[in-house]
């Protein structure tokens, strides 16, 4: 499924059950938390639904983070491939890499790859053989990394929106209590104590989208940079072995 099209299905999906439930909550007991809500406002939809991507944001990250991590214990794996390699067992380490169907695997199968290519045209020189193996790392990086970082702008972005709109039910909700402030005799109590509701609701919706998109943000950034620095360090040890021969 293209991002494009998945970034608007999501957003159809998730505002027309936001909609749905915003208007639920309208049919609820005035006493009632859900009914205060819906007081919020129209905004307070808004809001919803955009909570609501950060959520669907961070099941597909999860799975899709769970899935570049493969089969297996990375490190296990790690230690197993850096033992075929000394030993000079690099179709074993290639079968391995194929079984663990990590992003670190696949970028790992790529310098063995290569190296196997280069014995085949038998490549001798010491520089030119790290010189291939390392563009065969930045190549097969420049592949997984687009997955490991899917949709991390999006909840960036969402958090930031989230916020904004937050800050604009507030607004909207201030006016309306400032409005019945303005009523000739007294105020009117109703509206003012509506105005304030409003206004506090969407201050408070618009504070946890932020918090949500900020934490998962971060988070999700995290383990792509772990995912990173693991890429570098095997990369770097199995090119240094492979280009010095210490596996022959």
């Amino acid at each position: 499924m293209k991002q494009g099209f998945f970034t608007g299905l999501l957003i159809v999906v998730t505002y027309a059950v936001s909609l749905g439930f915003y208007a639920w909550m309208g049919t609820t007991p005035p006493e009632s938390m859900f009914h205060a809500i819906w007081n919020g406002g129209p905004v307070v939809s808004v809001l919803m639904a955009l909570i609501l991507m950060v959520i669907a944001y961070i099941v597909e990250r999860i799975i899709a983070l769970n899935k570049a991590s493969g089969k297996g214990d990375i490190p296990g794996f790690v230690q197993s491939l850096k033992q075929d390699i000394e030993n000079g067992s690099i179709d074993q380490a290639i079968a391995k890499c194929d079984d663990h169907q990590s992003s670190l695997s696949a970028v790992l199968r790529a310098v063995l790859d290569r190296y196997q290519k280069m014995v085949g045209m038998n490549v001798t020189d010491r520089d030119k053989k790290i010189s291939e193996m390392e563009k065969a790392v930045e190549e097969a990086t420049v592949m997984e990394m687009p997955l490991l970082e899917k949709n991390l702008v999006a909840i960036s972005t969402i958090a930031s929106i989230s916020t904004m709109v937050g800050l604009l039910g507030t607004t909207l909700g201030m006016i309306r209590a400032f409005a019945a402030m303005a009523t000739s005799g007294a105020p009117d109590a109703v509206q003012l104590s509506l105005g304030i509701s409003e206004a506090l609701f969407n201050t408070a919706l618009g504070i946890v989208g932020g918090i949500m998109g900020i934490v998962t943000y971060n988070v999700f950034t995290n383990k792509v940079d772990r995912f990173s620095y693991m890429i570098d360090e095997a990369s770097f040890y199995i090119i240094q072995t492979l280009g010095t021969g210490k596996n022959q």
